[in-house]
Order: structure tokens, then C-alpha cells, then sequence
């Protein structure tokens, strides 16, 4: 089996690795939460910092009246093999502290950078490890002191402010419970027991503290306290001695104080049978004992909490992607399975498997017909129009059949008012296909990381997009040319054979007659015009739609990217490289994760390896 002191030092090895990458709180359950440390709570004025310095063997607290410890200090001892002591704060990385007066001061400025100068408190808390070989591998967690009443500079919400941020704490399953009270307080009242109970009915994961034993009222002491007769806990009290406020004036250094502890014990006509079990450098032991214990216990669910985790971070950096090697080649093919990836979607887009094809087919079936029905065609062919047109049509020549030239006139300005209509399509289907780009770069997953890239496309898509338009606007109104410059003749030899329903004259206003000038003459002219625009209306909200997918949609599916292609394997492995630039945002997450996963695995392979040796 490993020893205690491994075991613990790779918990502490392991939680220092989590505080330096962030892993510390947050949703659900962190390793370093799932990890037991040891909580020190206390009411103001009861011991605690004392006690703190007594099991690390070092003066290095910041003292004074009120409320001292504004916010939660994360203390991780480590037990080193000889060497000088020091410490390190997380927030002055590479900085060691040999100076434990600096290590005071240095807690205090670190406060007062949160807090201000005032007697507020913040949860936000200080990290500092201490290596040392008079120290066992522990982590301690110094919590603001209990208080009763608010005092002057102090919010009116600071009694509950202060039991919120210690019960944040304490009432995790894996934290055990320091709860120090002063000897010379009747133990019913103590604030730290009141708490501990509360949130640790059954006492598993609370330790008890009695301090200031030296300091009871003459014919009086602890002892029904110590033995667990006064209040029971499941683990026992253990009784401590700290340096008096004259040892503290006069620097009486901690070695010194845990001797003369000691001693106290030893010599004590009370507390004589309980001596060793008395004392901080006991206190440290029984701890570090203890977690060691719970840590065992604890394995099992720490592993699968790791193996979870691990399973998270890997899902996590498959969705944001791997990163991408350096070389060349494996930089264009990233690239060109981004662009398979984003053609993927927006050919699912235009094909129905995803929303946005169907407003194509809107295009065709509503605006384009809607647009056909306002063309001022009544104005063009009324009977003013018509007469006028023929009117003018041969000059001072009159027709001498039929007014050929008239028609043809006529016919030749209804449908040139189909050009807008057909270019207005080609322009609605052209909106259509950028928006659809757009969408299908957004909903494409493989090229969130990459933003130079989504530009590239995009821009690259959108000239192509333009080219087809272009060529799907000459298309169409080429149809509407060729409606106009050739005539569909049997139309109108059809009309020689049809009789005109609404005269006793010829159906032909070719034919002479003393009528053919009259309003039924131009009616009829006008008539037979309508009926022919109305017929090439009918085939060009055909034919248009045909050209506008053949030379835009179809296009757009095939070769949307063609271009693109061509000029991406044409370029270096530095112009690669730009195209690939990420968000700097999703690359430090990306390290993170990848630092969070070596971390986890990392843990998951030492536990099983230190825990069952």
C-alpha cells in the first residue's frame, strides 16, 4: 500500500494542478472539490489563525481586532525532504516566499486588492502552498471568522454574508470540518459546533477544537469537553495551546511554542492523561491520518468522477476540433473537408433536407406570376393605344391587308415588359442562394473554429453566385427576346378561322370593309394582341424558372466552389495558414481543455498507481 504521506501528497499535487488551470467550482462537482480538504471554522477572536500557525510551524497570518480574514485562504501544505522553507501564492506565480513576514503582508495586500480598505469580504479565494519539511501534506482552508453583529464600516448583511461563504464550503460531502471554539466559551453557544451540526449532523466529517485552555477561569477545565462527555463527536477533541498575545509581541518563534504546548500538557494535573493527545503538532497528524482514510474510501468514486470528466473534455475538443497540424498538405486538406462540409449543408438546404429550398420554388409560384399580373398591359393595348400605334405604324403609307407593322409594334412593347419581372426572379433566387450561404456557413460545425476561413468562402461562394446571375439574367431575357423577334405565326392564322362573335364582319381585319377603322376594328386588333401576350406569358412563367435553376441553382450545386478550389491549391503553406487563423477565444479554450484532460489523466493514472502499491 502507499503511505500516507504519498497519497496525500499527490492530493495535493492533483489540487494545486486544478486551482493553476481554474478546475475549482463551478457547475456540478470538480475534481478538486471531489478531492477532501480540511475546512477551519471558527467565531472571531476563537483560535483559529493560531491554530492555522501552529500546525504549519510559522508565524505568517495577518492579526488584528475584528474580522481579519476577508477572504478564504486555500493553504496546501507540502512535506519536503530537508531543504529551506517556503511558500507561493497562485496569484504571484514563479515568486517564492522565503520571508514569511513577506507571506503576511503579501495575504493582506492580496485582500485589500479585492476587498478594498474596508471590512467587506469577498469569496473569492487566496491560494498559497507552503513547502516545508516540518509540515504534513494537508490542505487547510482558513474561513472567515462567525460573528454575531455587524460593526461600524461592516455591511448590515455581514453576519449572513459570512455564514453563506463558510457553509459553501463545510457543507460539501468531502470537506472535513475543523470547528474551533475557545475553551473558555460555554461549548452550547459555540458558533463553529452550532454550524457544524447543521450541515454534519452525524458528526462524520467534523474535528473538534478547544483553544485557549490555558485561559479558563481558575477551578475550571475542558476535560468533560476532550473526553466527549460534554458534546460527542464521532472523532476526538483535541486541545491546544496557542502563543499568547506577549509570546506574539516578543516573537516567541512557533518551535518554541509547540515545546512549551507540550509541556503544558505534560505537566497539566488535568489534562495530564490526555497529553498525547493533545497538542497541534498532534492535531496535524490526526488530520493528515484521517484524510488519508477518506481519501482511500473515496477512490473508487474520485476515479469514475475522473473517467466522466475525461469522457466530457474529449466530446468537448471533438465539437470545437482537434488542432491542425502545420504541414502544407494537411493544412489544404483541412480545408477542403471544411468546404465538403459546408457543400454538405447547403446542399441539404436546397435539396429540403434542411429549411430555405422552398423559397426558390415561392419565387417561382408567387412573385413571379404576382409580378406578371401588375404589368401595365391594360394601358399598352387600350383602344387609345392601339389605335394610335396602328395609326402610326405605316407612315403616310396605310396598310393594305392587314396592319402587319402595327401588330408587330403592339406586340414588341407588351413583351418587353417582361424583362423586369424576369430579371426581378433571377434577382430574388439570387438573394435566396446568399442567404443560404450565410445559413450553411453559420450551421456548418467544422468551420466555426475557423472565421478567416468562413470569409474566404463566404466571399469566394458570392462571386460565383454573381457569375451565375449574371448568366441567368442574360439567359432570361434572351427567352423574352426570342418571344418578340420571332412570332409564333399560326396563332394568328388561327384567327382567320375564327369568327368574330360579336360583329356580322369577317373575323379578319385584313378584310376591306366601309368598318375597318371603327372602335370594334381597333377592339379587335387590341383583343388579338392580348390573347398572344397572354399565351407568352403562360410560357415564360414556364421557361423562366427552367433557365433560372439550369443557370443558378443547378450551378450553384455543382459548382459553387469550383473557382475556389483552383485558387486554394494554388496557394503556400503560409497563405494556408492565415486561411486556418481561429478565433483566439476558442484556441484558449482549446489549450485549456487540453490541459484539463492531461491533468485529469495524468491523476487517474498516479491514484491508481500510488493507491494500490
Amino acid at each position: 500500500m502507499a503511505t500516507m504521506e504519498s497519497l496525500i501528497g499527490l492530493v495535493n499535487k492533483i489540487q494545486r494542478a486544478c486551482t493553476v488551470l481554474g478546475d475549482y467550482g463551478g457547475e456540478g462537482m470538480s475534481l478538486w472539490e471531489a478531492l477532501p480538504s480540511v475546512a477551519v471554522v471558527g467565531g472571531q477572536s476563537s483560535g483559529k489563525s493560531s491554530v492555522l500557525e501552529s500546525v504549519v510551524g510559522r508565524d505568517f497570518l495577518p492579526r488584528g481586532s475584528g474580522i481579519v480574514t476577508r477572504r478564504p485562504l486555500v493553504l496546501q501544505l507540502h512535506k519536503t525532504e530537508g531543504g529551506i522553507e517556503y511558500a507561493e501564492f497562485l496569484h504571484v506565480p514563479k515568486k517564492r516566499f522565503t520571508d514569511f513576514a513577506a507571506v503576511r503582508r503579501e495575504i493582506a495586500d492580496e485582500t485589500d486588492r479585492i476587498t478594498g480598505n474596508t471590512k467587506k469580504i469577498s469569496n473569492i479565494p487566496i491560494h498559497l502552498s507552503i513547502y516545508s519539511p516540518n509540515v504534513v501534506n494537508l490542505t487547510l482552508i482558513d474561513l472567515p471568522g462567525l460573528t454575531k453583529v455587524a460593526v461600524e464600516g461592516q455591511p448590515e448583511t455581514i453576519v449572513q454574508d459570512i455564514e453563506n461563504m463558510v457553509r459553501s464550503y463545510v457543507e460539501k460531502p468531502n470537506c472535513i470540518i475543523l470547528a474551533i471554539t475557545p475553551a473558555n466559551q460555554d461549548i452550547a453557544t459555540s458558533d463553529a459546533i452550532k454550524l457544524a451540526r447543521d450541515v454534519d449532523p452525524t458528526g462524520e466529517r467534523t474535528f473538534g477544537v478547544l483553544t485557549k485552555l490555558d485561559l479558563m477561569d481558575k477551578g475550571t477545565n475542558a476535560v468533560d469537553v476532550l473526553e466527549g462527555r460534554a458534546y460527542r463527536l464521532q472523532h476526538p477533541w483535541v486541545g491546544i495551546v496557542n502563543r499568547s498575545q506577549a509570546d506574539i509581541n516578543r516573537n516567541v518563534d512557533m518551535i518554541a511554542a509547540r515545546r512549551r504546548e507540550k509541556e503544558y500538557f505534560e505537566s497539566s494535573p488535568e489534562y495530564g492523561h490526555l497529553a498525547h493527545k493533545m497538542g497541534a503538532e498532534y492535531l496535524a497528524k490526526l488530520l493528515s491520518k484521517h484524510l488519508e482514510t477518506v481519501i482511500r474510501q473515496r477512490i473508487p468514486s474520485i476515479i469514475a468522477l475522473i473517467n466522466k470528466t475525461i469522457d466530457e473534455i474529449n466530446a468537448e475538443l471533438d465539437r470545437i476540433g482537434r488542432p491542425i497540424a502545420a504541414d502544407g498538405g494537411a493544412q489544404l486538406y483541412t480545408i477542403l473537408e471544411m468546404c465538403r462540409a459546408f457543400d454538405r449543408v447547403f446542399k441539404q438546404h436546397l435539396d429540403g433536407g434542411r429549411p430555405g429550398g422552398d423559397r426558390i420554388y415561392g419565387v417561382f409560384d408567387n412573385q413571379l406570376p404576382a409580378a406578371f399580373k401588375k404589368l401595365p398591359l391594360d394601358r399598352h393595348l387600350s383602344l387609345n393605344n392601339v389605335r394610335k400605334v396602328i395609326s402610326e405604324a405605316d407612315g403616310y403609307q396605310p396598310h393594305l391587308v392587314a396592319p402587319e407593322q402595327g401588330y408587330r409594334r403592339l406586340i414588341d412593347g407588351s413583351l418587353s415588359y417582361f424583362k423586369g419581372p424576369a430579371e426581378a426572379c433571377v434577382d430574388a433566387v439570387h438573394f435566396v442562394l446568399k442567404e443560404l450561404v450565410r445559413k450553411s456557413i453559420a450551421e456548418t460545425e467544422e468551420l466555426k473554429r475557423f472565421p478567416s476561413l468562413q470569409s474566404d468562402l463566404a466571399a469566394a461562394a458570392n462571386d460565383s453566385l454573381e457569375k451565375f446571375r449574371d448568366e441567368s439574367r442574360k439567359t432570361v431575357l434572351r427567352l423574352v427576346e426570342m418571344e418578340s423577334t420571332y412570332l409564333t405565326v399560326e396563332f394568328f392564322r388561327k384567327l382567320h378561322l375564327e369568327p368574330d362573335k360579336n360583329s356580322n364582319s369577317p373575323a379578319n381585319p385584313s378584310v376591306p370593309n366601309l368598318d375597318r377603322y371603327s372602335e370594334n376594328y381597333f377592339r379587335r386588333i387590341g383583343s388579338n394582341v392580348t390573347a398572344y401576350v397572354n399565351m407568352v406569358c403562360d410560357t415564360l412563367k414556364l421557361s423562366i424558372p427552367k433557365a433560372i435553376v439550369c443557370c443558378q441553382v443547378l450551378q450553384a450545386k455543382r459548382a459553387l466552389l469550383n473557382q475556389f478550389y483552383v485558387q486554394v491549391g494554388r496557394r503556400e503553406k503560409e497563405q494556408l495558414g492565415k486561411m486556418l487563423d481561429e478565433d483566439p477565444s476558442l484556441m484558449a479554450r482549446r489549450e485549456q481543455l487540453a490541459k484539463r484532460l492531461e491533468l485529469y489523466k495524468s491523476a487517474r493514472d498516479e491514484i491508481d498507481s500510488v493507491a494500490w502499491k
